[in-house]
């Protein structure tokens, strides 16, 4: 059964960005929409991926986001 789900991702090293759009290829079909937003002041990036995928699935691609060097993610599901 698939779950919606809002992956909410903090980039603070931003080298790792090519690994971590690679891994957003990956899980392409499951993601409803994307939204970055650049925060120059701090120098990070905040972004969020709308997903519509089982459970197991978004809690693998947060896992791997979450193990790239300087990048932190959660997921946050509807009921």
């Amino acid at each position: 059964m698939n779950r919606i789900a809002v992956i909410g991702i903090i980039v603070e090293e931003p080298q790792e960005v090519e690994k971590l759009n690679q891994l957003l290829h990956e899980y392409g079909s499951y993601i409803i929409g994307r939204m970055g937003i650049p925060y120059r002041e701090r120098k990070i990036h905040v972004i969020s991926i709308a997903m519509d995928a089982p459970q197991d699935t978004i809690n693998a691609l947060t896992g791997k986001i979450g193990r790239l060097e300087g990048i932190s993610a959660k997921a946050v599901y509807s009921k």
